[in-house]
């Protein structure tokens, strides 16, 4: 069994063929999606899909390249839905400082007070951190006890291990599958096996054997085999740990 740690399946991407991507995810083995959330109109729609079949696991969070679409009263609002729907998580929430044009500061004030949202109710939190890894890590381990994934990983070993020390595990996906992928590869071949989750960030982020297509969680067997193949192991036995991993993070039975 596998478990895609990240997978948007309420984006409008799937409304097609929602229940037919979900299928091919259970046939390729992977039985349970963590999905994500972007921004608070959008929460109503993502709880109906994750209502829509077993196996779909919510987590509730603004996402920070969506920072035209946030207010400051959704802090409040994300606090109640935090306590009727009782998500998996926090998130997605974090630092871009790739993407032009977003507010550095109104970025870490969201992700600050998303942060103290999981702390205050002991769930872990679902962080993105494109080009942000160091300032990421810092507001961090501001919060004792605090616990989660960065998603997407793009940082080095030595932050992989900083991360690790403080209670975060990392998502690897699409890009890791990439031959140019070098420092992912690293990460991936030295980190601790407990430390790892696998995600597709579907619909986003395919992996090389399908450059520029709509990606989707059956897929996450391929980053599987990767992994398997940089540390030597087998696939069964990076889907068992990667599995016990998310089953541990997001309190999934």
């Amino acid at each position: 069994m596998l478990i895609d740690s990240h997978c948007h399946l309420d984006a409008g991407e799937f409304d097609p063929d929602r229940q037919d991507v979900i299928a091919r995810a259970r046939t390729a083995g992977v039985m349970h999606q963590v999905v994500p959330a972007t921004h608070a109109a959008a929460w109503p729609d993502q709880r109906d899909v994750c209502a829509s079949a077993p196996g779909l696991h919510a987590a509730y969070g603004l996402h920070p390249t969506f920072l035209e679409h946030h207010q400051p009263e959704h802090l409040e609002a994300l606090g109640t839905w935090i306590e009727r729907e009782r998500p998996v998580a926090v998130g997605e929430c974090g630092l871009d400082h790739f993407v032009e044009g977003l507010d550095r500061d109104t970025q870490r004030r969201y992700f600050e007070g998303q942060l103290q949202l999981a702390h205050a109710h002991d769930l872990p939190v679902i962080v993105h951190a494109r080009h942000a890894v160091e300032e990421t890590i810092a507001l961090l381990r501001r919060f004792d006890g605090l616990h989660g994934v960065v998603h997407s990983f793009g940082g080095s070993p030595e932050q992989a291990q900083q991360l690790w020390k403080i209670g975060f595990m990392i998502g690897l996906g699409g890009p890791l599958t990439y031959d140019r992928a070098r420092r992912l590869h690293r990460v991936a071949a030295v980190i601790p096996i407990e430390q790892l989750l696998l995600e597709t960030d579907a619909p986003d982020q395919p992996d090389s054997d399908h450059r520029g297509q709509r990606n989707e969680p059956a897929r996450l067997i391929r980053v599987r085999d990767v992994v398997a193949q940089l540390r030597g192991m087998s696939p069964d036995e990076v889907a068992a740990q990667t599995t016990r991993n998310a089953k541990a993070l997001f309190s999934i039975a």
